[in-house]
């Protein structure tokens, strides 16, 4: 089957990447992003029909939130049946939590969304900006028989192609700004533009897209420390609005075996408020019960969050407490892999 040109919609939140050098103020401002391919001629070089929108007002990634994440889902929902692959540039601050929530917000996705921003500007004469735009347009755009190549969320940053809700940010400075830790490259750009086509998502089915929207439940990240205090970790875990815990321990999943602590995390899980382990190491796995440090959580009903990343941890916890999961069965389906964010 021949390859049709593709329609990829390109859909700017804000971020560097965005953004323009004022030469006489040395300040940076946005430009126009209907105006891309005056800034980047090449994107005229592409076999493929490029179409932009975005924010009304674009935002700092900083300022990302849930109500976004649903924005940037509409967006593609709107255009799904007509675009054939989709590329959303934002800050990269927050770019993991994003795309790792989208992945979950975007039921039974057939085609690309691919997220990608810079670390320089547009304008700026070192910027990374116009390689990551136009090689995350060539993956969305990239088609064998008549099909998209990728077909789940993807994040392209400096050369590599990367399965969204496994990644996470890993410098400010360098133009290496993320890694995937726990899971492998989906592609590389070199020579060729190469996927690693055993590790690529597969539809599973030709159901149509569905947007899981309510991901307003309230959470939290607790990190542990030498010398936590009794009265914060209450503080926090008392909070009446709890609806679920991130718990970032240490090593393999391990914490405190102080009995004041112990009794927290088990009077907050009799609340029926899920408490999720995730290592504070960039890679790894939580193995509870591996070491005797970590027999007390895994006794209390603490759930493994197995090597899921923090970013991919909040946006699978707001999705399972959005689809209101009876709380005994939340652990079976936290543990389970639901767009391939854990194994």
């Amino acid at each position: 089957m021949k390859n049709k040109v593709p329609k990829i919609l390109l859909i700017y939140t804000g971020g560097t990447i965005g953004m323009v050098k004022d030469y006489k103020s040395n300040a940076l401002k946005a430009f126009d992003f209907e105006n891309i391919k005056i800034k980047i001629p090449e994107l005229k070089l592409l076999d493929c029909h490029i179409e932009t929108t975005g924010f009304s007002s674009p935002i700092d990634s900083s300022n990302m939130s849930p109500a976004y994440w649903v924005m940037i889902a509409e967006i593609i929902e709107e255009r799904y049946q007509d675009i054939d692959g989709f590329v959303v540039l934002t800050g990269t601050d927050t770019m993991s939590y994003t795309s790792s929530a989208l992945s979950f917000i975007l039921e039974n996705l057939g085609k690309p969304v691919i997220f990608t921003g810079s670390q320089l500007p547009i304008g700026d004469l070192r910027t990374d900006a116009k390689e990551n735009l136009i090689t995350a347009i060539q993956v969305a755009a990239a088609q064998e028989n008549g099909e998209p190549r990728i077909k789940e969320v993807g994040l392209y940053f400096e050369y590599k192609l990367y399965r969204a809700n496994r990644t996470t940010k890993v410098s400010s400075e360098q133009f290496e700004a993320f890694e995937s830790p726990n899971y492998p490259h989906l592609g590389e750009s070199g020579v060729h533009l190469n996927f690693n086509d055993p590790w690529l998502a597969k539809a599973e089915s030709e159901k149509p897209l569905r947007l899981q929207k309510n991901f307003d439940a309230s959470v939290v990240i607790l990190k542990l420390f030498p010398g936590i205090n009794k009265n914060m970790v209450e503080h926090i875990l008392n909070c009446p609005d709890l609806e679920g815990v991130i718990l970032e321990t240490y090593g393999a999943g391990n914490a405190q075996t102080d009995t004041w602590f112990t009794d927290i995390i088990i009077k907050t899980i009799e609340r029926n408020i899920p408490v999720i382990n995730v290592t504070q190491c960039i890679s790894g796995s939580v193995l509870m019960g591996h070491y005797e440090t970590s027999v007390h959580l895994k006794n209390a009903g603490v759930i493994s969050g197995k090597n899921i990343t923090t970013e991919s941890a909040i946006a699978k916890l707001k999705l399972l407490l959005g689809l209101k999961i009876p709380f005994k069965k939340f652990k079976r389906e936290f543990e389970h892999s639901l767009r391939g964010e854990l194994d």
